[in-house]
């Protein structure tokens, strides 16, 4: 049994239940939509977004139709702003295989976008929830806020760490974190644990997104080309830190031309060696696993043994993962 199925047991039954429902919410008789929804479904990735869910709603109690729903809402608004966000980046992978915009265009796949994101609103409606409403509202903003955060970001002479995390914790660990509250939320669980495990998941997810954004400095197969984050203009932790503590004015100079997305592929190369020279990958990876250790702490094992033991498992895979 691989990590990943060590991690879903708990739930494995109720993912399977989720993985159904979701091919069939998001049936429709558009030639035109199915294909882009068939085309999706090929390259589902891990679903740790409706995984974490799935185990926070046992953490606190049993998994119910609200928290399927909850659940289906989630992916299905994650599903829709990555089909947004290739548009934004004009980027021609995701998931090792072709993006939706490169497969069809920018007109459908911002379209086949828009009405994944109706069907997500759909799914939170039908909890008859007010508070899962208002969270997945939210967090729809916050994914929109930190996209234009790190566009504008990408204009700016200013190197900051601060801001890095600010966009991170909005783009990805804002998702994270909703996944885990809405959950407990959603499974009877108190305001009290349901904040709790939402810090959890805010931790876990700024910790996913650091090692994501370490992939683009290394040699893995992860289903992006490395150097891609440079190459869509964006400069993360690693480079950030190597700037921060260089007075090599030359590499600044280069920096910003990555930003303006007129770097070759030799520029971009001489700045992740750079970057890795300069300790910026050991400084982001000494964060991502200081987070892990602090989403550890939150895990209470006392109360169902099994799911922390999942909880504990898929914070090392999320910080260890190769892929």
């Amino acid at each position: 049994m691989d990590v990943l199925d060590r991690i879903k047991a708990p739930v494995a039954a109720e993912l399977e239940q989720f993985r159904e429902a979701f091919r069939q919410i998001l049936y429709n008789d558009n030639p035109l939509l199915e294909q882009v929804v068939e085309h999706l479904l090929k390259a589902s990735g891990k679903q740790l977004r409706p995984m974490l869910v799935l185990l926070s709603a046992r953490m606190v109690g049993e998994v119910n139709e609200k928290v399927i729903r909850v659940a289906l809402a989630l992916e299905m608004l994650h599903t829709a702003s990555l089909v947004h966000d290739d548009v934004v980046d004009e980027s021609d992978r995701r998931r090792g295989q072709a993006s939706v915009n490169e497969l069809f265009s920018n007109q459908v796949a911002v379209l086949a976008g828009d009405f994944i994101l109706s069907k997500a609103l759909e799914c939170a409606a039908m909890t008859e929830d007010v508070r899962v409403v208002r969270y997945i509202a939210q967090i729809g903003q916050s994914l929109a806020d930190g996209e234009l955060l790190q566009l504008d970001n990408q204009d700016s002479d200013v190197l900051s760490e601060a801001v890095y995390f600010d966009i991170i914790s909005r783009k990805t660990a804002s998702l994270f974190s909703v996944c885990t509250r809405l959950g407990a939320l959603a499974a009877g669980g108190s305001e009290e644990e349901a904040e709790r495990l939402a810090q959890f998941g805010k931790l876990i997810g700024l910790c996913f997104q650091l090692r994501d954004d370490i992939f683009d400095y290394g040699t893995a197969e992860v289903g992006k080309p490395l150097g891609n984050d440079m190459k869509e203009g964006k400069l993360t932790l690693p480079a950030i830190y190597a700037m921060k503590h260089s007075e090599d004015a030359s590499m600044y100079e280069l920096a910003q031309k990555v930003r303006q997305r007129k770097a070759s592929a030799e520029e971009i190369q001489t700045l992740i060696d750079f970057s890795v020279s300069e300790g910026g990958l050991e400084y982001a990876q000494w964060h991502m696993k200081d987070m892990q250790r602090m989403a550890d702490g939150l895990i209470d094992d006392s109360c169902n043994t099994a799911v922390a033991e999942s909880l504990h498992l898929l914070a090392s895979f999320v910080a260890d993962r190769v892929i």
